[in-house]
């Protein structure tokens, strides 16, 4: 059983939302050191202030290469990265007037992933292993088209899962892929159901790291949609095409 207790993490997007709660919770699970990265450091102001001296505050831009590899010659001491900063946009894919949003998303949700993954993974390496988790979405396995672009830059992240998972199991690397429904945060503002908050989320999601799950499912909408994809992924395939972009 993976022990989060005495663990260095990182922590991308971790102002707000689901990076904020992974940083409170990572405390409480007995994390030794919680570097939380931000674009902007100040916005962590608080939590390192909550922090004890346990959280450190990192300057990373995850679409930036040049802060992502500063951090990774500075922070040489994590043996767990958790994947989290996200965007979306809330955009079609035909629908969109333009490109730009799904190249923000999958700058951000894939290649912000990929990145950070390249960069850290020496360092877990060298620090006996290690543990990666990355953020997916249940829009990872069935596209939501009122977020058809990020639907499929999430589904790129699910891809991505995979193989790091494989690439990275001779180092003794375990790598999580974490597919959520819809969590209380400014993401599902718009969305008119029943939400987790984040620190429920993150508590499941550590205890599943914990239990060694390779796909955490961290939520009641979350579990629903995995047990209906595995039964009649089609009918969801119906369901959800309905939620076309305004």
């Amino acid at each position: 059983m993976t022990q989060i207790a005495g663990r260095t993490a990182l922590v991308t997007g971790a102002n707000r939302g689901i990076g904020k709660a992974f940083v409170e919770e990572l405390l409480a699970a007995g994390a030794a050191k919680v570097y939380a990265a931000a674009r902007n450091p100040d916005t962590l102001n608080d939590l390192v202030a909550k922090g004890a001296g346990k959280v450190v505050a990192v300057a990373i831009d995850v679409t930036n290469p040049d802060t992502i590899a500063a951090a990774a010659r500075e922070l040489t001491d994590v043996d767990l990265l958790i994947n989290n900063a996200g965007v979306a946009n809330f955009a079609g894919i035909v629908s969109a007037p333009d490109a730009a949003p799904a190249r923000a998303e999958m700058e951000v949700n894939f290649f912000g992933v990929f990145d950070m993954t390249r960069a850290f993974a020496p360092i877990l390496k060298s620090n006996g292993g290690g543990i990666i988790v990355n953020m997916g979405s249940i829009a990872s396995f069935v596209n939501f088209p009122v977020l058809g672009s990020y639907s499929a830059s999430k589904a790129a992240v699910h891809s991505l899962t995979q193989s790091t998972r494989a690439e990275l199991a001779a180092q003794g690397t375990s790598v999580h892929g974490v597919y959520p429904g819809p969590i209380d945060t400014d993401l599902a503002t718009r969305f008119p159901m029943d939400k987790t908050s984040p620190n429920a989320a993150v508590q499941a999601i550590l205890a599943g790291v914990e239990t060694g799950q390779d796909d955490i499912y961290p939520d009641p909408t979350a579990l629903v949609m995995r047990d209906n994809l595995r039964a009649d992924p089609k009918a969801v395939e119906k369901e959800t095409g309905a939620m076309l972009p305004a």
